[in-house]
């Protein structure tokens, strides 16, 4: 039977702006316990576990409680050993905890025993037969305007979806990974990152020149990943699917290292979906679709994909929405691959390329494609490269539903 995948495209005026106040905790010698950069990952088992990953200012210890029902359950969990690292003036921590109950709603705050973080949420998988989740890409940002679009984009997507079970970011958190970026991607994305799981990627913004931010950034298993100063490669479970997530910035693109690594994790599932979530994608007609990472991709990695059967691969890069019909062997084909460019959370929007039209990619592939630019959206005809929609600015996500 041929599956089916529910997709909706959303375009919307960003107007919300997301302010948030730190609230500072101070020791009597001056040094910062008060809690920032606080995430919850996808890491393990989504059933029974999770990635905590905070940030302070001083070195402290690394503490997760976790509630169920309103009542603190920590004790009766697994923790990893508490991990408190120096990194670029701040220090980072990360736990992980063990033994969560499958669709469960927990309520949980990280801090040193004694000053705490706001209480978050979050729930594990349920393990039935569907699932649903949000795909942003691309915020991008360094100012603080443009990070509370981003974070505008993404409440959107959640209030329009809001049973999602997790969301992926597919990479380029910020511009240049500074202290200054994080913190203002941090206070705008504070309250949908603190209560729900996240499935990050690395983008090239969040990994090329700018080693360890990425993985310091995220509490993620790292057990498989081929290397990770400039990002993580790992997979997990969730529903009747299978995720592997790759890293786009392991040497040209994709190391041959890690693409026997997704070889063997698409072979090893038997779940219903298997779907990749990776930051460039092989099929773009942005302007990164001419250099030579896409090209490799386009050849060497739809290759793997292909005999692994994969179903749909979600990436970004290209800051536009472009969805193709299944494909095979770089031709269309009844039960191929859909690859899906998830457009931009941010303000930043590339115009379509057309000279690769054809070169680069062959139109036919395309199954829907959309380009924002200031003022409006254009959702291409399949003949004409300049027509316009006049309808709305704003960010573009891929909302999914899986059956």
């Amino acid at each position: 039977m041929k599956k089916v995948v529910l997709k909706s495209l959303s375009l919307f005026l960003c107007l919300a702006m997301i302010f948030s106040v730190s609230a500072f905790a101070f020791a009597e010698d001056g040094e910062d316990f008060s809690v920032s950069r606080l995430s919850v990952c996808v890491n393990g088992d989504t059933g029974s576990s999770r990635g905590f990953c905070w940030y302070t200012k001083s070195k402290t210890d690394s503490v997760v409680k976790i509630f169920k029902d309103g009542k603190d359950i920590s004790s009766s969990l697994n923790h990893s050993l508490p991990v408190c690292k120096e990194w670029e003036g701040s220090y980072f921590h990360k736990v992980t905890v063990f033994g969560l109950e499958s669709g469960v709603k927990y309520t949980y705050k990280v801090g040193n025993g004694t000053v705490w973080s706001e209480e978050g949420s979050f729930s594990t998988d349920d393990k039935d037969s569907s699932l649903s989740f949000v795909a942003i890409a691309d915020v991008q940002s360094s100012s603080k305007e443009d990070f509370e679009k981003g974070a505008a984009v993404l409440s959107k997507a959640l209030e329009q979806n809001p049973n999602a079970d997790f969301v992926a970011n597919l990479g380029d958190f910020t511009n240049d990974s500074t202290n200054e970026e994080w913190n203002l991607y941090d206070e705008a994305f504070k309250k949908t990152n603190r209560n729900i799981t996240i499935a990050p990627v690395a983008g090239n913004h969040d990994g090329l020149g700018v080693w360890h931010w990425f993985d310091n950034m995220f509490n993620l298993d790292t057990s498989e990943s081929v290397q990770n100063l400039n990002g993580v490669n790992y997979s997990f479970d969730y529903g009747n699917a299978h995720f592997s997530v790759l890293n786009t910035n392991d040497l040209l693109s994709v190391s041959n290292a890690q693409l026997s690594w997704l070889q063997n994790d698409l072979a090893s599932t038997d779940r219903d979906w298997k779907i990749v979530f990776m930051h460039k994608s092989p099929y773009t007609l942005g302007k990164d679709g001419k250099w030579p990472d896409a090209l490799y991709l386009q050849k060497s990695l739809t290759e793997v994909l292909d005999k692994g059967n994969a179903d749909i691969v979600f990436s970004g890069h290209d800051h536009m929405y472009l969805r193709t019909k299944q494909l095979a062997n770089n031709a269309i084909a009844e039960d191929g691959t859909t690859y899906v460019l998830s457009g931009t959370a941010g303000a930043k929007r590339y115009q379509i390329r057309s000279f690769l039209a054809d070169y680069f990619l062959d139109t036919s592939f395309i199954d829907a494609l959309t380009v924002q630019k200031d003022g409006w959206a254009n959702y291409w005809n399949g003949t004409d490269w300049n027509s316009t929609k006049e309808t709305n600015i704003g960010g573009c996500f891929s909302n999914n539903l899986i059956k």
